[in-house]
Parts: C-alpha cells; structure tokens; sequence
C-alpha cells in the first residue's frame, strides 16, 4: 500500500531517492545530501537554554546550508537588522532583469559565468542611466533562478534609492518625477548590449546564439515603487533569502510523486497545482543551486561596502537621518 503524508518538505523527498544513482555534480549533490540531513540525527543534537527563564530543549542541529528551506531565518533576521542602517530618505524604485530562456544552456553549464555577468550588466545599465542625470546611483541586487514551477528562470530583483550624488557630492533627492526610474524599453536594450558584450570579453564565441539574444526583446519590468524605507525592509524581509521552494508550498508526498502549489504568472498569478516524480523535482530544485561560495545579494554605488565605510554614515548625518541600532533579537545560547 502506498504511504502518502500531507504536506511535507524538500528533504522528505531528498530522502525518498538515491543521490549518488542521479547525474549531480559533486557540489551538487553534497549540498542535497546536506539538505537531507537536515534537523536529524545525521548532524548531532544541541541544547539550547533562554537566559531569562532557564528554559531547556534539546534540538537536532540544522544544515545551514543556504539553499535549505529549514535555515533561512536566522540569516534572514540579521541581514535585514543590517539593512536598517544603510535606509535614505528618498523613493526606492524596483527593478527587475530577466535572462531569456536561450541562455539557460550556458547557465547550467557555466552559471558563474552567466550569473556574474547579470549582476555587471544590470548594475553597468543603472549606473549608466545615472550618469546621464548626473548621480552616482546605488543598488542591492538579489538573484533568483527559478521559475515558480521550478524552472530555470534567472532573474535579478534590484531595489534602486531614487537618488544619489551629484558631482558636487551632494544628495540630490529624485532622480524623475515620473512613477518610474527609468524608461523600461531603453533600458531593456541597454541591458542586452551588455550582457552581450560581457559574454563576447568572456570567451563565448557561438555566433548563432549572438543572433538569437539580439534578435529578441529583452525582459526589464519595472514594478511600482515602493512607498518609502519601511516598504523596502519589509520586501528585503520576504524575499533577500528565499529557496526555490518553501515547505509550505509542498501539499503532499506519496512513495511516487510529490504535489506541490505555485502561481501561473502568465494566468494574472491564478494558484495552481504540479504533480512531479521524486527525480524530476530533485532535478529541477538542483538547477537552482549556485556555485560554491558565489555571492547572490550584492551591492553597488553609494551601498557598496567601499561606500559604508564612511561616506554612507557621512551622507546620513547631512541628511540628519537617525540610525537604529543593531541588537541581537535572540535570547537563545548554545
């Protein structure tokens, strides 16, 4: 008789098949293995004791690992904690770059390749609009890779202060008036020529592809800006360390198959349901691991970390903006 179990969770299916019977990279699978392991025996336990009450539990030792569902909340809290301190006074605009489906070949084979010359492309775009008005622009980008089916779907959400510093150094607050940054379709052909010529200085030499990426429009949405600071934490807040699939996504595991929910973007977001085997939803969840030590929230411009030492805590002050403090939100001690 089949076993069935309602909801569920990635490494309830990782455990169901045999990683090293699959065609993964060594990376790959190692961090797969790690994922299964996860909050079980496999990793130890721990004991964890509240300084206010004395309160005592014994818990299994998590991964870590940042492609796991199970381990991202602790991370999350202490980097949106951080954020807090670089905020300005000003619009933050929501810019996203998507790479065409032709290019997913090269972003499995190559994804360092590939995902490095996103972040520059977007950033080199931005940067240029900027010029042109006469600011140096900042920007934090975060990459995601899928699709909410699991596909491979690389994009880079950018969230851009409407302002920057002019060639006096001073802060010059709006960028535009109009609800957008910048106009979407001259950026969209920017973004390819870029991307483009960042592939050719990087030794890709298929001409054909070249045809195929410039004979297409490319994707650059900019969404509606967000209403000040406050919009952006709590946006920084839900997406800066999502997985390519939550547990609470996952609606039931079986000995076969696994049935998952997502939302049809090109149906107005209408909720939906897939059925998958076990091997093709590990399959498509492993596109979605980067490679080692790669780095998927960057900053630019006047957030950058050359910036934070010094000139961002000095622009803040002429601004008179008053900085939170960053405290630790966690009693727990191991």
């Amino acid at each position: 008789m089949e076993s069935r179990s309602k909801g569920g969770s990635v490494a309830e299916v990782l455990r169901k098949i045999n990683l090293s019977a699959r065609n993964f990279t060594a990376h790959q699978e190692k961090t797969l293995r790690a994922l299964s392991y996860c909050r079980t025996s496999a990793l130890g336990g721990h004991i964890d004791a509240c300084d206010g009450c004395g309160n005592m539990s014994i818990s299994y030792n998590s991964c870590r690992n940042r492609h796991c569902p199970q381990c991202q909340g602790h991370k999350k809290e202490e980097w949106i904690q951080k954020r807090e301190q670089d905020l300005l006074p000003c619009t933050y605009y929501h810019v996203v770059f998507t790479l065409p489906q032709e290019l997913n070949g090269l972003a499995i084979s190559q994804p360092q390749l590939i995902y490095k010359a996103l972040f520059e492309a977007a950033w080199a775009t931005l940067n240029q609009f900027g010029k042109t008005e006469g600011l140096q622009l900042g920007m934090i980008g975060v990459l995601h890779t899928w699709g909410q089916n699991l596909s491979l779907h690389p994009h880079l959400h950018c969230i851009v202060p409407g302002g920057g510093i002019d060639h006096h150094g001073k802060w010059k607050k709006k960028v535009r008036t109009d609800k957008y940054l910048f106009s979407v379709k001259a950026m969209s052909k920017v973004f390819r020529a870029k991307f483009v010529a960042l592939l050719r200085t990087s030794g890709v030499k298929d001409s054909n592809l070249m045809e195929k990426l410039f004979a297409k429009n490319w994707v650059v949405y900019a969404k509606r800006p967000f209403g000040g600071p406050k919009q952006v934490i709590e946006y920084l807040g839900r997406y800066t360390h999502k997985v390519a699939i939550s547990n609470h996504r996952i609606k039931e595991v079986t000995d076969k198959e696994v049935r998952f929910g997502y939302k049809d973007y090109r149906k107005g977001g209408e909720k939906k349901e897939m059925t998958l085997s076990h091997v093709e939803f590990i399959r498509r969840f492993s596109l979605h691991i980067l490679p080692r030590r790669f780095v998927r929230i960057r900053h630019y411009g006047i957030l950058s970390s050359s910036w934070k030492r010094g000139k961002l805590q000095a622009l803040q002050s002429d601004l008179k903006i008053n900085i939170p403090e960053v405290t630790p939100k966690t009693l727990l001690n191991k």
